[in-house]
């Protein structure tokens, strides 16, 4: 479940770029007890069993329950934490996708912090309704503290084809970090296109702001190419400050993504956004 205080950060995060989306919104919030639309014989609780599967009642509208199935992490290796030794939901974040031309749900659970790593877990479950529930593929994509669909969660690259952008965050008073995954689903599996690092600062003599945008560009076959781009913008304050307030600046960043045939994934034209988070890092 995504926390009521993350909720707030979040939005306290991208409130500029959210008031421009806002009405784009793709996912939503069921309660795990909810039927799916369509389906009224399968309930969220259902999908979810099929990643922790002892989720049983709680209390106050909770479901409890020990640690999800196996799982890689989306950026394969050794990445990714320890999942908590035991898991309380009340919902999951619900996305409806295209793949290959077919229907499929995604959902996204947070499930909090093991014991042993600094970061979240979060599983990004992909599933067939066409007929008897099915999980297809299950993969931890957690890279920070609090994990959710980043807005508005996915990306047309074909006809029959989306893209999944989700995010994880941490922040406290004067800065936010942010690191955005960019994931395709192929053969009903999910494969990582990007991981994108952005910083976001609020102090009284400024606000700096990295916000992220996604464009499909269309016309090709089989997927269309992506551009992406982080506006890094830098706001002075009218506050009185012990320091007198930097002059405003925006300026764009982006990196397009094609389709590779012969690698049978999406490459990138740039590595400025390396070098983007590579800068960050001298700002921490």
């Amino acid at each position: 479940m995504i926390s009521s205080l993350f909720r707030i950060g979040l939005a306290w995060l991208l409130l500029p770029w959210l008031c421009a989306t806002a009405l784009a919104d793709a996912t939503s919030f069921p309660e795990l007890n909810n039927t799916v639309p369509g389906h009224q014989d399968v309930t969220y609780l259902e999908l979810a069993r099929m990643v922790i599967p002892d989720l049983s009642p709680g209390r106050n509208g909770f479901y409890d329950g020990t640690v999800p199935i196996e799982m890689r992490h989306i950026s394969a290796g050794d990445d990714g934490g320890s999942p908590p030794a035991t898991t309380s939901l009340s919902n999951a974040e619900v996305l409806a996708i295209r793949a290959a031309g077919k229907d499929r749900l995604a959902m996204l659970y947070d499930l909090g912090f093991g014991s042993d790593s600094a970061e979240g877990y979060a599983v990004l479950a992909l599933y067939d309704l066409t007929g008897k529930p099915r999980l297809l593929d299950a993969v931890n994509v957690a890279v920070d503290r609090s994990t959710s669909f980043r807005e508005p969660g996915k990306v047309s690259i074909a006809a029959g084809d989306d893209a999944i952008v989700t995010m994880s965050t941490h922040f406290n008073s004067n800065q936010g970090y942010a690191g955005t995954m960019l994931i395709m689903v192929r053969h009903d599996r999910f494969h990582l296109i990007d991981e994108i690092y952005t910083f976001d600062e609020n102090y009284c003599p400024y606000r700096r702001t990295q916000n992220l945008a996604f464009r499909s560009l269309g016309g090709h076959k089989p997927y269309a190419p992506i551009k992406v781009t982080v506006t890094d913008a830098t706001v002075p304050s009218e506050e009185s400050c012990d320091q007198a307030p930097p002059k405003a600046t925006s300026h764009d960043i982006s990196v397009t993504y094609h389709w590779d045939k012969a690698k049978s994934r999406y490459v990138k034209n740039s590595d400025a956004f390396e070098k983007l988070s590579a800068e960050n890092e001298k700002r921490f």
